[in-house]
């Protein structure tokens, strides 16, 4: 089978084990939004790999690549949406799990990468699947966001972790960044303060160093990152706040769930 059409499971992070990913990702042919039996059997074996007791949703967003224009696109993004869905509820999966179902459009190419535009556009004709699983952290906690928060409620999205010594986002976080936005542009009198965290750091320490400013700021570079990337993405600056809080609050569920940005509601 043609290259372009393989399924491929991704892992984000060590913490997810090697039989429930976080994510499944399935790529399609130009202008083209139906998928050949392997890949539709691909996507009914990573379903039936989920323990759905522990998952609270399951999200799906369609792209494609730049050629066309923008409202065809939009429509056959919709469309590769709608394929990846069907296949999930006619074979058992629970549609009241699916939400945040949503086309994308077309992905801009960037000048840097020009040189690989065959390859880069055969990645942007695609459907991502994300795991959103129950919250396990206790009262307060969640792992996305609720439509009735408290003031004081902690939001940690697991997908928001970032490199070892790095404040730099990853593009695995800035599309959970992006899933982000649309929640806080449902709910514009939300306000909150953004906490950047730290690992592996000794306690004579209070944080660590960011490899790309030498500065001990790590945890703070983290919440400032993700500041000004909702920032980018018009959500106003009167809304939110950013802090970085080093090593002071581990979750005690691994390093890499420490090397973490969390969103503290502040109003509601």
């Amino acid at each position: 089978m043609h290259k372009y059409f393989k399924i491929i499971l991704l892992s984000f992070f060590g913490y997810v084990s090697a039989q429930e990913k976080s994510v499944q990702t399935v790529y399609f042919d130009f202008d083209k939004y139906s998928l050949y039996d392997q890949q539709i059997k691909t996507i009914i074996d990573f379903t039936k790999k989920l323990d759905t007791t522990k998952i609270e949703s399951i999200q799906i967003y369609g792209y494609c690549d730049d050629r066309g224009d923008n409202d065809y696109n939009y429509e056959l993004s919709k469309n590769r949406v709608k394929t990846v869905q069907n296949i999930l509820t006619s074979n058992g999966f629970n549609k009241n799990k699916i939400v945040l179902i949503e086309g994308k459009g077309r992905v801009i190419l960037k000048k840097d990468i020009e040189e690989n535009v065959a390859e880069t556009r055969s990645k942007n004709r695609r459907v991502d699947l994300f795991i959103v699983r129950k919250n396990s952290f206790g009262k307060g906690i969640y792992n996305s966001f609720q439509d009735n928060h408290k003031v004081g409620d902690r939001v940690y999205l697991e997908n928001i972790l970032f490199v070892m010594g790095s404040s730099k986002l990853t593009e695995q976080s800035k599309q959970e960044l992006d899933k982000t936005i649309m929640v806080l542009q449902k709910n514009q009198t939300l306000q909150f303060e953004i906490r950047g965290h730290v690992c592996c750091t000794p306690n004579y320490y209070t944080d660590a160093i960011d490899e790309f400013t030498h500065e001990r700021k790590l945890s703070l570079n983290r919440a400032r990152n993700v500041y000004r990337y909702l920032m980018s993405k018009k959500i106003s600056p009167q809304r939110m706040t950013y802090k970085g809080y080093g090593n002071k609050f581990p979750l005690e569920k691994g390093d890499a769930l420490n090397r973490r940005v969390e969103f503290l509601i502040l109003k509601i």
